[in-house]
Parts: C-alpha cells; sequence; structure tokens
C-alpha cells in the first residue's frame, strides 16, 4: 500500500482521532512503560486543606498510584479515621486492624501496619481505622505527643524500606493527627478546588504552617499547590485558577485537574483512577500531574516568602533584587 493510501485509510484516520491517542497513553500508564528517574532521596508529602471536599484524598491516592506506575516505590499513609484513602487502595481497614492508631501510640511498628495495594508491586499503605476517630485524646498524654509519626517512620523505616514518595493524607482539621502530619513531611501539597469560596480557609493553613515551620519543623513548606474540579466551561473555573496563580506564583502546578465522573466513581470499586480507568481524563490528569510533580523537584520557599515554595528561578530573580538594594 502507497505512503498516500495508508494516510487515507480509516485505521490510519483512526490512529490520529483523541480517542486513540488516549488510548495509547492509557496501555502506556497501565504496562508501566514510562518511568520516571528515582528522586535522591524520599520525599514526604503532607496533602493538607483545611477546607472538606476539595479532593485532599483523591489527590494523595491517585498522585501516589501515578507515581508507582512510573516505576517509583510510594507508601500513602492514611491519617483521616474516615479511612477513605485506605478504602481507595483497596487494602484493609476493619476495627482490628494494624494502622495508624497503633503506630501513633506505640503499639506497633510501621513494618507491622503496612500493607500492599492490590495489583500494585510498588504501591503501599498504612491504613486507618474507626480506632483513630479517638486518637487525638490518648495522644494528648503522650511523650512527644506531636511527633509520634515522624518518630515511626523517620528513624529508618523509609529509608529501609526504599520509598521514593511518601504522602500523608489528614484529616480537614488542625489537630494533633494532622500536626503530627506536618511535622513527620517537609513538603506540604494544597488542592484547592475551582469553584466559589476556593481560597476560603487558605489564609489560616498558611498561618497554621507558618506556626509549625517555626516551632515544630523548621524543614515544613508549600512546595506545590494542585487545582482540582477544573470545569473548562465556565468562566468561573478559569477565574479562580488565575486568582491562584497570582497568588502564588509557580509553586501552582500547570497540570490541573478536571471535573470527572470516573475520579467520584473509582473509590467504590475499592480502586484509585489510575487503575479504575486509565484512560479517562481524571487518570491523565493526575498522571501528567504526578510527572510535574517529580520533575519540577521540591520548590523550597526564599527567604523573603515564607513557607511559600518558589521555582529556582524565582529565587535567583528575588536573590538579585536583594544583591542590588
Amino acid at each position: 500500500m502507497s505512503e498516500k493510501a495508508q494516510a487515507d485509510s480509516p485505521q490510519s484516520q483512526w490512529d490520529d482521532t483523541p480517542i486513540a491517542e488516549a488510548a495509547r497513553r492509557a496501555a502506556r500508564v497501565v504496562t508501566g512503560s514510562e518511568q520516571l528517574p528515582r528522586p535522591d532521596r524520599a520525599r514526604v508529602f503532607t496533602i493538607a486543606n483545611q477546607k472538606g471536599g476539595v479532593g485532599k484524598t483523591t489527590t494523595s491516592v491517585n498522585l501516589a498510584a501515578a507515581l508507582s506506575r512510573q516505576g517509583q516505590k510510594v507508601l500513602v499513609i492514611d491519617l483521616d479515621p474516615q479511612g477513605n484513602a485506605s478504602t481507595a487502595l483497596g487494602v484493609e481497614h476493619r476495627a482490628g486492624t494494624t494502622s495508624s492508631y497503633e503506630l501513633l501510640i506505640g503499639e506497633a511498628e510501621a513494618r507491622e501496619a503496612v500493607q500492599a495495594s492490590p495489583g500494585n508491586d510498588n504501591l503501599w499503605c498504612i491504613p486507618a481505622t474507626i480506632d483513630l476517630a479517638g486518637a487525638e485524646i490518648e495522644l494528648v498524654s503522650l511523650v512527644r505527643r506531636e511527633y509520634r509519626l515522624h518518630d515511626a517512620i523517620r528513624r529508618g523505616h523509609i529509608e529501609e524500606e526504599g520509598f521514593d514518595y511518601v504522602f500523608i493524607d489528614c484529616p480537614p482539621s488542625l489537630g494533633l493527627l494532622t500536626i503530627n502530619a506536618m511535622t513527620a513531611a517537609e513538603e506540604v501539597l494544597i488542592p484547592i478546588q475551582c469553584e466559589y469560596y476556593a481560597l476560603e480557609g487558605v489564609g489560616q493553613l498558611l498561618g497554621n504552617i507558618g506556626m509549625i515551620r517555626e516551632h515544630l519543623n523548621h524543614d515544613l513548606h508549600i512546595s506545590a499547590i494542585l487545582l482540582t474540579m477544573f470545569d473548562a466551561r465556565t468562566r468561573l473555573s478559569e477565574e479562580v485558577a488565575g486568582e491562584v496563580r497570582s497568588q502564588f506564583g509557580e509553586v501552582v502546578l500547570r497540570n490541573v485537574i478536571p471535573r470527572s465522573v470516573k475520579v467520584s466513581e473509582a473509590p467504590g470499586y475499592g480502586q484509585t483512577v489510575i487503575d479504575y480507568d486509565p484512560g479517562s481524563r481524571g487518570a491523565l490528569a493526575y498522571f501528567d500531574a504526578a510527572r510535574e510533580l517529580a520533575r519540577r523537584g521540591d520548590y523550597q520557599p526564599h527567604a523573603t516568602t515564607g513557607a511559600i515554595g518558589v521555582s529556582p528561578e524565582v529565587a535567583r530573580q528575588l536573590n538579585d533584587t536583594q544583591d542590588g538594594e
């Protein structure tokens, strides 16, 4: 067949469609043919936003799954008593299961609580059980109550197990569970939904992160902000995205997560959207966001930006400005 005949054939026209391209990308996700270089050392994230319903758990499990499908060894620590991250990763979290609760109160070590996510050799989870609901009261009287999670995972466990990324999913409040998450992590990723009142509570969250950074964990900083529930058909989503980018600059990931029925359906099947429907818009968006997060590395804050990270280029500009004064 001539080149012109091949180009005009129905099969060739099908191969050039957006659906075909999505199918090819989905196949690369499933087979793990797209690989990322491993970071020099483990990156530990707290996924935080005091506002509920912004996609914290969804972001935690899907970024974790996307990175694991690209050759990274990833651990998700579920610190939310609802256990939604545990459900999405398909791990056991009935009452009595060794979980993050036993880890925090000192009744188990991390290696005893961790479970492999079914069907994914690179993805692991320390689940949450309903027992975690009363943990804050029990933690009050314990030694190093703000550092219980830090002591459980940062004293060798992460390095011994060779994890590349750790995502800690916390409840939507600033109690001892969230404080434990923030003393155990260095990076904070904030999901912000593209809806009304998107920035409501973010100012308070920044203040809380600043206090923890000052008094409990000097290395804590905001290294990424992810826009979720983006609807390109509405002016509101565009306006919210523009407002967030103008306020926080390049720490906001370029890739955004669209509204997606598949993202919402996946946890009901005990799966992430990466495994439930790898060709869906939501899965590919999380896949791209994970690649961006990995490739750009950790955005450290500048002396003039508080806890908010900046790109290396912006850091150089700020240094030049200071030197010129």
